[in-house]
């Protein structure tokens, strides 16, 4: 995709054209998967950012990284095994040992001033939740597609979308309750490491989702197969 660089352009399709805006746009807070399908400048007014500048940023990571392969390019079969080979994976694989990392910490640390309270309990709703997700998914939603039957998934996917907007509001709720994932400076090993895990868990999902809701979906829905 030859995409200009340009305020006018949309978070959504700025992060499919260069794989590199992703990595900008969360930096700066930039919500380009659940809220992308809105103007650069829109979304920089809210933040009080140089929509320039930031588009600055991205032309440069972009030349750095080079010739990345974007699964944009890709046919839906191939975006689908990503996203459960890699994605759904790696979902099923942490977020238990998020669960059990946040318990430690609030029982270790329970008689601290600064102990992420209620974390646990958070980071264990959302685990529910997020596999529940993964399951419609892979034996709702994907098959239909892989059939050849985008275009009567109309409904499943508004539905998947709305969930994914409260994966959103759930990642916000995460960095209230760990003060921005930034660890105290009396955080043990355990916490230092719970914070950079949820904080990588924050990217992924944000990959994830992008790719879904602005590659995924929108092929699916208006061109099939």
């Amino acid at each position: 995709m030859n995409l200009p660089l340009q305020p006018e352009s949309t978070l959504a399709d700025l992060a499919v054209a260069y794989p590199a805006a992703s990595r900008v746009f969360r930096r700066h807070g930039l919500d380009y998967c659940c809220h992308g399908r809105r103007p650069v400048s829109e979304a920089c007014a809210e933040k009080g950012i140089d929509p320039a500048a930031v588009l600055t940023e991205v032309a440069a990571e972009a030349r750095t990284a080079g010739d990345v392969e974007t699964m944009a390019d890709q046919p839906i079969p191939a975006i689908v095994e990503r996203i459960i080979g890699w994605y759904h994976a790696r979902l099923r694989t942490e977020l238990p040992l998020l669960v059990q990392m946040a318990r430690k910490v609030e029982g270790v640390h329970a008689e601290k001033e600064s102990v992420p309270r209620g974390l646990a309990e958070h980071v264990e709703g959302l685990s529910r939740e997020l596999i529940d997700h993964l399951d419609k998914e892979e034996q709702g939603l994907f098959p239909m597609l892989l059939s050849g039957r985008g275009g009567q998934a109309a409904a499943q996917v508004q539905s998947l979308e709305r969930e994914h907007e409260d994966v959103a509001l759930a990642l916000q709720k995460t960095r209230a309750l760990t003060t921005d994932l930034v660890p105290p400076a009396e955080a043990c090993t355990t916490w230092r490491a719970l914070y950079l895990r949820l904080d990588e868990l924050e990217a992924e999902l944000m990959e994830h989702v992008h790719l879904e809701n602005n590659v995924l979906f929108r092929r699916a829905l208006c061109a099939g197969m």
